[in-house]
């Protein structure tokens, strides 16, 4: 268990939730047998209130017609138990029956794409067509909602606790095992939560909702999501955008030091290319693994002031901490100004921001779905790979990192350990072959984006027939969200697929890092 709880996830992007943020693992398994015909429903419901407990201004406004998709939890047994999908449909600003609605698919995996929708509405992203929410199953506002307090519990508590510690990694793993023996005893078919179900839950959703075709907005683990709905079920899809890019032959287990270590570099280039960050900080690669390794032998004890929303705390920030908090601001490009600056105050022992923002990384309680991102990550991703094999991976590209934080992930923790807990199965090994295809699929990449690195993009790209990469400069992970320039892409490309304009990206500039 990470300070973070999944692939994509920012803290002010749906009251805490660790969305995701992030970013995830191939997909999961499809029967070899021709799976039977299933009856999908929807009906229309009112819109959730609260959509956050206790965050008012990301409910959603008028603007939004709002219902339920049932369909089984395992297609597998089309008689067994039936789940719901909350929906939520955004009306355009300028309605023309003829445009395609646009689905979005949200990260994690585990996080609900009706969580940020108000936040995306103030985006301007219904300006020209409806955009439909979903909360994917087992996410918040679906039923059931998997989430698991314990380890939400854990995640808080362990911000005063070295993530370093085996007594720490203990506590995570019988957080994790009392969650999933919670659901379990509860009848869940834990194993149904996964990609391949869940791209059949929206191939289900377009034809209950009457849609005759549509296009496909992924980010993060939505974009695996998407790539899978692409194989899987390519009808009624016009288009795809794939933003910040989970390809599902890139294991992310394996992949994830290295995104780290790309999102690194390329906040320390652009320091040393900056002739005031480079004269402040000019040996800021150093000093940042220099402090990695002295904070793996011994932590940093922070007290943090009492603030709007917790009480004074010591916050204890070791090697695994201190990196993965930089890999985390790829969430908010707003803060990439300030990041060299809190590098080298932590290095020369003034560990104050660091420390407050370690404290403000822990998810609020019950918003996250444990139980799709388990049912993703440990049906798709672990199976296929060994802890030798992921932490050889990690030395290579970050060879100067002590071993024992290269064995926790960014994000995701001690997944392996919490794989060997949860117990859900291995996938169909096709689910994880990369994905082909001549729908026409954009993919947008941020150069600082230490998630999901660029070159995963082009790895989706090489099988997608009519497909471009564009890499959007000082934009870290989820480019429609941190980029006007990145909206004004989108917007063009799902009106003009074969015309769109892509050159304010020219126009773009790497901010001034604060010195």
């Amino acid at each position: 268990m990470s300070m973070a709880s999944g692939f994509g996830s920012r803290r002010r992007r749906a009251a805490a939730v660790f969305v995701v943020a992030l970013v995830l693992a191939g997909c999961a398994q499809r029967p070899d047998a021709e799976q039977p015909t299933i009856a999908a429903s929807y009906a229309d419901a009112p819109c959730p209130v609260p959509n956050i407990p206790g965050v008012p201004e990301l409910d959603l406004s008028p603007n939004f017609d709002c219902g339920f998709l049932t369909v089984p939890e395992n297609r597998a047994e089309p008689d067994g138990r039936k789940i719901k999908l909350a929906v939520a449909r955004l009306k355009a600003t300028s309605p023309d029956p003829g445009r395609a609605p646009m689905v979005y698919l949200n990260g994690g995996p585990g996080s609900s794409g009706i969580a940020i929708a108000e936040e995306l509405r103030d985006k301007g992203i219904h300006r020209d067509r409806d955009v439909i929410f979903v909360s994917q199953r087992g996410t918040l506002h679906a039923d059931p909602l998997l989430t698991c307090a314990e380890s939400d519990h854990f995640v808080a508590e362990s911000r005063n606790l070295s993530m370093l510690a085996p007594a720490t990694a203990q506590r995570s793993l019988d957080a994790v095992r009392a969650c999933h023996n919670r659901l379990a005893s509860k009848g869940y078919d834990l194993s149904a939560y996964n990609t391949v179900e869940n791209a059949a839950d929206m191939a289900d959703l377009r034809t209950a909702m009457g849609i005759d075709s549509w296009h496909v907005y992924g980010v993060s683990y939505g974009t695996d999501l998407a790539l899978q709905l692409v194989r899987d079920h390519p009808e009624g899809i016009s288009s795809v955008v794939l933003d910040s890019v989970v390809p599902p032959q890139d294991n992310l287990l394996t992949h994830l030091w290295a995104s780290a270590a790309g999102g690194f570099k390329a906040v320390f280039d652009a320091c040393a290319a900056q002739s005031r960050c480079a004269g402040a900080y000019p040996d800021l690669e150093n000093e940042f693994t220099t402090t990695v390794q002295r904070l793996a032998k011994s932590p940093m004890i922070v007290d943090v002031p009492a603030s709007a929303d917790s009480p004074a705390q010591q916050v204890v920030i070791d090697g695994y901490k201190f990196a993965n908090l930089v890999v985390l601001k790829s969430m908010d490009s707003n803060s990439y100004a300030a990041l060299p600056e809190m590098i080298h105050a932590t290095a020369v022992g003034d560990g104050r921001v660091a420390g407050v923002q370690v404290q403000n990384s822990a998810p609020s309680v019950d918003l996250m779905s444990y139980g799709l991102k388990y049912g993703v990550m440990c049906r798709e991703a672990a199976p296929f790979t060994t802890s030798d094999a992921i932490a050889a991976d990690a030395q290579k590209v970050l060879p100067r990192f002590p071993a024992e934080v290269l064995a926790i992930q960014p994000q995701f923790g001690r997944m392996m350990d919490d794989c060997r807990v949860w117990k859900v199965g291995r996938a169909d090994p096709r689910v994880n072959q990369p994905v082909q295809s001549d729908i026409r699929v954009l993919l947008l990449a941020g150069t600082f984006d230490a998630i999901t690195q660029p070159s995963q993009a082009d790895d989706a790209a090489a099988t997608l027939t009519h497909s471009k990469v564009i890499r959007f400069p000082g934009i870290g992970h989820d480019v429609y969200m941190e980029s006007e320039c990145g909206r004004t892409v989108v917007a063009d490309f799902l009106s003009r697929p074969d015309g769109y304009d892509a050159g304010c990206v020219d126009t773009m500039l790497i901010p001034d890092f604060v010195t």
